[in-house]
Formats: C-alpha cells, sequence, structure tokens
C-alpha cells in the first residue's frame, strides 16, 4: 500500500533521518528546486547517519546535489574514496542492462549487487536514488520505466536498503493522472515536500 508523506522543511530533517530500509519512494515534481530539497535532505541524511548512499542520477542533478552537500559542510571526495558516496551517471548506468530498450533482470541484478556490495564496505545501512526511470520515462519506454520500478523495488525488499526516485510532472503527458497512479503504485510512500 502506498502513503503519502508532507514533507515540510521543518520536519524533513527528522523524516530523512529516520528512513527505514525496504522503503521504496517517489517524488513527482514540478519545479526543480523542491525535488533538489528532497534529494540534499535524502543524501545528507544517510551521510549524517553514517550510511552509503548511491547516487544514479542525470550529469546536471548530480553536479547541483553534490554543491549542495559541499555546501552543507561534507566532503565528497573523501566519501567517495570510503564508498560511502557513490555517484554514477544515469543513462550510463540504464546502458549497463538495458537489451533492446528494456530492462534485462540478471544485468540489473548484476550492476545493484555490485554497487551495494561496494557500499556497504563494513557494513554499512545503504540507501539509494534511482533517476534511470524518469530517464526511460522521457524517452517514451513506459513500459520498461514500470518494469525497472519493480525491478528496483523487489531488489530493495531483498537486499534491505532504501530507495528514492523522482520524474518530473512534464514527463506525463498522455493520460498523465492514470501513468502517475501507475507509477506511484509501484511505491511504498509518494513524498510532497511543500515549500
Amino acid at each position: 500500500m502506498t502513503t503519502a508523506v508532507d514533507l515540510r522543511p521543518d520536519k524533513a530533517e527528522i523524516f530523512w533521518g529516520e528512513i527505514a530500509p525496504r522503503e521504496h519512494l517517489v517524488q513527482i515534481y514540478g519545479d526543480e528546486a523542491p525535488f533538489l530539497d528532497a534529494l540534499e535532505g535524502f543524501v545528507v541524511g544517510g551521510l549524517r547517519a553514517g550510511e552509503a548512499v548511491i547516487v544514479i542520477a542525470t550529469a546536471k542533478h548530480l553536479t547541483a546535489l553534490e554543491q549542495r552537500v559541499q555546501a552543507e559542510g561534507f566532503n565528497l571526495d573523501a566519501a567517495r574514496s570510503q564508498n560511502q558516496y557513490i555517484s554514477l551517471d544515469a543513462e550510463e548506468t540504464l546502458s549497463k542492462f538495458l537489451l533492446g530498450g528494456w530492462p534485462d533482470d540478471i544485468r540489473f541484478r548484476k550492476v545493484v549487487s555490485d554497487l551495494l556490495v561496494k557500499a556497504r564496505g563494513n557494513g554499512r545501512r545503504v540507501r539509494a536514488f534511482g533517476e534511470m526511470v524518469a530517464v526511460l520515462w522521457s524517452q517514451g519506454h513506459n513500459g520498461a520505466t514500470v518494469r525497472l520500478e519493480h525491478l528496483w523495488h523487489q531488489f530493495c525488499q531483498k537486499e534491505e536498503f532504501s530507495l528514492f526516485c523522482a520524474y518530473p510532472r512534464s514527463g506525463f503527458t498522455q493520460d498523465a493522472d492514470a501513468s502517475i497512479q501507475e507509477i506511484c503504485s509501484a511505491h511504498s510512500k509518494v513524498i510532497n515536500l511543500s515549500r
């Protein structure tokens, strides 16, 4: 069952600090700022808790996120060297497991398993952000997007890590309400970050 979470700025740090393993969250956003606020909170919350954070995002979002995280006082180079912060380009990562525009289950599991082993290192908890689904969706591969969401969900349940996904609302064009409902139903929580 999917639940909605209204994430006000004064409650965001507490929410992200208490996120449980196996949570699969999604945010559908209109503007970049609320999305980047949520992503920053997710990443900073993990780093503060001593968790490892995997971020698979577009180059634009990685750059914006890393500027924000560094402004919060985190040394991302040090975190990278200890595999506490792992960042990957979404399109490049997709290319490692897509076959004919469709996620290959075995290749997907290999890519994610390798990332988790690297991130867990000495037994750390892991949280991951994935924007590959939004990239697929924007390319019109709706069926492949839903399949990838289900693969992520199964993996997050089995491997006990929290997962955050985000989609720009502009990507939902034809029958937007039904499409958004389909995406939201593949997640345990829907994030609404209020300003």
